[in-house]
C-alpha cells in the first residue's frame, strides 16, 4: 500500500501561495497565488507557454517548484492519492498494447501496492469507473483503437477507480469534435454532483465561460482567478493575450495559440 496523505477537512482542497517555478533562465510561474474550494469545476486559461501545464505538474506532485508553497487538503504535494493528473494526449503512446480495463487498474495500483493482487472490489471499482463514463463496452479494446473522446473518457475512468477528488485535466477538449467536446463537459458536470473538483486546461474562453465555475487567467503569473465575468474583462485578457485571440461578431472565442502547451514538453 501507498502512505496516504493526511488531509485537513478544514483546509481548501488547494492552496497556492507564492509559488514559482523556473528554468533555463526563464520564469515558467511567477509568485502565484490561489486557493481552491472543493467541488468545483474550474478553466485554466491562458496563451500558449503561459505555464498551465507547468503548474498541474507542480500540484500533482511531479514536478519541484523554485520557491512557494502547494497545500493540497493542508498538506504539500506528492503522495496524495487523491490527485489524478490527466495528461496531454500528444504525451501518450498509444501503440502500447494495453486494453482499456488494464489502463483503468492502474487507478487502483496505489491501493494495491506494487506487488498487490487485485480483488473483487478493485474489479467492482474499475466496471463502475467504466459504465459511470460509458465505456464499459470498450473495456477490452486496445488503446490505440478509442477515439479521441473515449481516450479522455478512459483517464477519467482511471481517476474514478482511484478515488480521486482532483483531477488534473491537460487541454482535455483540443482535437476533438463538437459532440465529444459536449459529452465530456456533460460527463464534468456529472462528476461535480459526485463532489469531485476538476481543473480544466483549455484554449477555448467561450467554453470556460459557459461551463466552468471559476476562471484561472494565467501567463506565467495569476493575471485573475474568480467567477467568468469577473476574469474576462477587456483589460485582464489584453494583459493576458497581447492581441492575440479571435472573435467572431465581438465575442471572444478562443486564443490563436498552437495546440498543446509549450512549457509542458520542457520537463
Amino acid at each position: 500500500m501507498y502512505p496516504h496523505v493526511h488531509h485537513q477537512i478544514d483546509q481548501p482542497i488547494l492552496d497556492v501561495s507564492n509559488l514559482s517555478v523556473h528554468y533555463e533562465g526563464r520564469s515558467a510561474l511567477d509568485d502565484i497565488t490561489f486557493h481552491l474550494n472543493a467541488g468545483l469545476r474550474v478553466a485554466v486559461v491562458g496563451p500558449n507557454g503561459a505555464g498551465k501545464s507547468t503548474l498541474f505538474k507542480v500540484v500533482a506532485g511531479v514536478l519541484l517548484s523554485n520557491s512557494g508553497t502547494v497545500r493540497v487538503y493542508g498538506s504539500g504535494p506528492g503522495g496524495h492519492v487523491c490527485i489524478a493528473y490527466l495528461p496531454q494526449r500528444s504525451q501518450v503512446d498509444w501503440s502500447f498494447p494495453v486494453s482499456v480495463t488494464d489502463v483503468v487498474m492502474m487507478g487502483r495500483i496505489a491501493k494495491l501496492g506494487w506487488l498487490g493482487f487485485p480483488r473483487k472490489k478493485d474489479w467492482d471499482f474499475v466496471h463502475t469507473s467504466l459504465e459511470t463514463v460509458g465505456m464499459d463496452k470498450h473495456a477490452k479494446s486496445q488503446i490505440g483503437e478509442l477515439s479521441g473522446g473515449q481516450q479522455q473518457r478512459m483517464f477519467i475512468a482511471r481517476a474514478l477507480a482511484q478515488e480521486a477528488e482532483l483531477m488534473l485535466m491537460d487541454e482535455p477538449l483540443t482535437g476533438l469534435d463538437s459532440p465529444s467536446q459536449e459529452g465530456l463537459l456533460t460527463l464534468l458536470g456529472d462528476l461535480q454532483k459526485k463532489g469531485v473538483t476538476v481543473m480544466v486546461a483549455t484554449h477555448d474562453l467561450e467554453q470556460a465561460s459557459q461551463y466552468f465555475d471559476r476562471i484561472l487567467l494565467l501567463n506565467h503569473r495569476l493575471i485573475g482567478f474568480g467567477r467568468p465575468n469577473d476574469v474576462l474583462t477587456p483589460d485582464n485578457l489584453l494583459q493576458a493575450y497581447s492581441g492575440k485571440l479571435s472573435s467572431v461578431n465581438g465575442k471572444v472565442l478562443t486564443d490563436t495559440c498552437c495546440e498543446g502547451d509549450e512549457d509542458a514538453h520542457r520537463h
